[in-house]
């Protein structure tokens, strides 16, 4: 017969874990559904699906069904693409802070008529090299 100290010390130390890690395309719907402040039933009924589907595509590596994601994007605020790219939201974190306002002032000067683009364009690139001259 086993001594009770070393059974429990077995039980602790040797147990396996039961459940596998949750695939990535289930853990980026997992994050964008909390991201959206939404609970699995909330999430469903928004989307005409029952909660057990949902509670399925978060522990799955395969997204929604095709008929589901433009509707499930809409309610979470994303779009297709961000929706199906597991990665997407990762690069968009790393965004955060100057780099972000940088692009949207490119994204601001991307509407302006093509003579004033190209003036922005011209200013940018005289600092890039005066920076470039200094730095090399």
């Amino acid at each position: 017969m086993t001594n009770p100290e070393q059974s429990r010390h077995y039980n602790l130390t040797m147990a396996r874990k039961l459940s596998k890690p949750r695939p990535a395309q289930g853990a980026h719907l997992v994050a964008l559904r909390k991201a959206a402040g939404l609970s699995q039933t909330e999430l469903a009924e928004l989307v005409g699906q029952s909660q057990a589907n949902i509670a399925y595509w978060e522990r799955i590596a395969k997204p929604p069904r095709s008929d589901v994601l433009p509707t499930m994007a809409e309610v979470l605020g994303v779009s297709i693409d961000e929706l199906l790219n597991t990665g997407a939201a990762k690069k968009r974190a790393k965004r955060a802070g100057p780099v972000g306002r940088t692009q949207k002032l490119f994204e601001d000067v991307s509407k302006l008529p093509r003579r004033q683009q190209e003036k922005v364009v011209e200013v940018v690139s005289a600092m890039l090299d005066q920076y470039r001259r200094k730095a090399g």
